[in-house]
């Protein structure tokens, strides 16, 4: 009798575990099967996710707006023509200086080809050009040319706004700030998929727990009628075996609903179109241990883009007050062309000694009287200058300490880490013993349910654990720049995106 109860004993206390092993999710008894490890869910996501495609195509608009600026400080070639066909009756004034209508029927056609050069030290520009036209009057079967082989000319605002300067100084720093935010963007996407592949772990051991849980639960109250019925534990404690077997059917239920959405979600993010079933696999290594925070502070403020925002906007500013200083008070324009003309009735002849032009221009403009609008302008721009001030010092001060925090959240995480797999570990072996326990008739089933749920707390609190380990590294790998594994900074092919 005594060997026929332990080898009852032995099929309870086993019997669950061959249970949980029949009672497979659904996904995992279908052929085909998604099966990726942390790692692999991130290199996945950094290959075709959503955000990966936005944050190309970002960069990629902001590397054109790099070159349409570096464009402005070369030189530049154009063709124009304008022909025009005219057949009307217009005023013209005679040699003797009175005027009279006439009936025009003429035919002009021109081409002029110049090139141009900005110059970013003064602000102006400087052009050559030649043109060549000719004239037909139709009614009289007539023609004649006019040619200019070459001009020199220059155009200079004097006490204008130099926005090219400025731009010198702005855009280069806004170009690079792109850079650095695709970087950022590539690290953020590895922790927003890291999120979701911790959603999906959590899921599926939550779907292990309640099938285990289901499959013990079952097991018990199979044994629990038995004992029952010879009268050695009573009906309340039965009833609660039952009620726990019911709870834990429907806990098996919820969980595979939370499976499949989680499942669905994380497959969306990855950009991930076949319909097939998606398994994680957790691995228990870990980088890194610990992190400096002074190190982790250097590097942010050498790599982030979050201090090169801060930096354009200061320069930003001071080209605003600069801007409505130069719209106030005493401006002048200033336009020079030398060159050669001639004209003639035959090309030959349009080119054959051609006489000096010349033309100078210059235009003033001085307020008299505003009533103290240019200087409040001024006034203005230099208080919003000194509001961007201010406001730059305390996002770096904010910047400083988030560096800080991040680090101490991460060494803090890291430590729990530890505790929280060591929980695990025991929660498990307790849950065990407990369940003999209770199966030998030395325990109340008080102590197993308290033995279960410690099991699925510790459980599900290494999962998370896990996860805000994860998402703190791929945080700090984003705000610093920095691989503090491989000790190198962190930089993309930024030539491979804009192909």
């Amino acid at each position: 009798m005594r060997n026929v109860f332990t080898v009852l004993l032995f099929w309870i206390a086993f019997l669950p575990i061959i249970c949980a092993q029949d009672e497979k999710p659904p996904h995992e008894q279908q052929d085909s099967v998604l099966t990726v490890t942390l790692q692999e869910a991130i290199d996945i996501a950094r290959q075709q996710s959503p955000d990966v495609l936005y944050a190309r195509h970002n960069f990629r608009s902001s590397y054109w707006t790099y070159c349409y600026y570096k464009a402005n400080y070369l030189p530049s070639l154009t063709f124009t023509s304008t022909p025009n066909f005219n057949h009307s009756i217009n005023a013209i004034t005679l040699p003797d200086g009175t005027a009279q209508y006439v009936r025009q029927n003429q035919l002009r056609v021109d081409a002029n080809l110049s090139i141009s050069q900005n110059i970013a030290l003064t602000g102006g520009s400087m052009f050559m050009q030649t043109n060549l036209q000719r004239l037909d009057e139709l009614t009289g079967k007539a023609f004649s040319y006019k040619s200019t082989p070459v001009t020199v000319g220059y155009q200079q605002s004097l006490f204008g706004h130099n926005s090219l300067k400025w731009d010198k100084k702005i855009e280069p720093i806004r170009f690079e700030s792109a850079k650095r935010i695709y970087a950022e963007t590539m690290e953020l996407v590895s922790q927003r998929a890291t999120d979701r592949f911790f959603r999906l772990a959590r899921a599926q051991t939550n779907l292990e727990i309640a099938q285990t849980n289901y499959a013990n639960a079952d097991t018990l109250y199979v044994f629990a009628q038995g004992r029952y019925n010879i009268g050695t534990i009573t009906e309340n404690e039965m009833l609660q075996l039952e009620i726990n077997k019911l709870n834990e059917e429907s806990n098996r239920l919820n969980a595979q609903l939370e499976v499949d959405n989680s499942v669905q979600d994380l497959r969306s993010y990855l950009g991930v179109k076949d319909a097939l079933p998606i398994t994680v696999v957790i691995e228990n290594n870990v980088p890194l241990g610990s992190i400096d925070a002074d190190e982790a502070l250097q590097y942010a403020l050498q790599n982030s883009s979050d201090i090169l925002d801060l930096q354009r906007q200061k320069l930003e500013s001071e080209s605003s007050v600069a801007n409505a200083k130069a719209s106030t008070g005493l401006s002048a324009n200033l336009y020079m062309l030398f060159g050669l003309t001639q004209t003639g009735h035959d090309l030959e002849t349009v080119y054959r000694d051609p006489l000096n032009q010349q033309y100078v221009e210059v235009g003033f403009r001085l307020p008299i009287l505003d009533w103290g609008r240019g200087k409040g302008q001024v006034q203005l721009a230099k208080s919003r200058r000194d509001i961007v001030y201010v406001q730059a010092e305390q996002a770096r001060n904010d910047f400083e300490m988030n560096i800080t925090r991040l680090v101490k959240q991460f060494n803090l995480q890291s430590n729990q880490l530890h505790v929280a797999i060591k929980a695990d570990y025991t929660a498990e072996r307790r849950n065990e013993v407990a369940r003999k326990l209770y199966l030998l008739g030395k325990s109340t089933i008080l102590d197993l349910n308290a033995s279960i749920t410690e099991k699925d707390t510790a459980k599900r609190n290494y999962i998370t654990t896990l996860n805000n380990y994860w998402s703190l590294y791929y945080s700090l790998r984003s705000i610093t720049l920095y691989d503090f594994e491989k000790n190198i900074p962190i930089t993309e092919d930024y030539q491979l995106l804009i192909k």
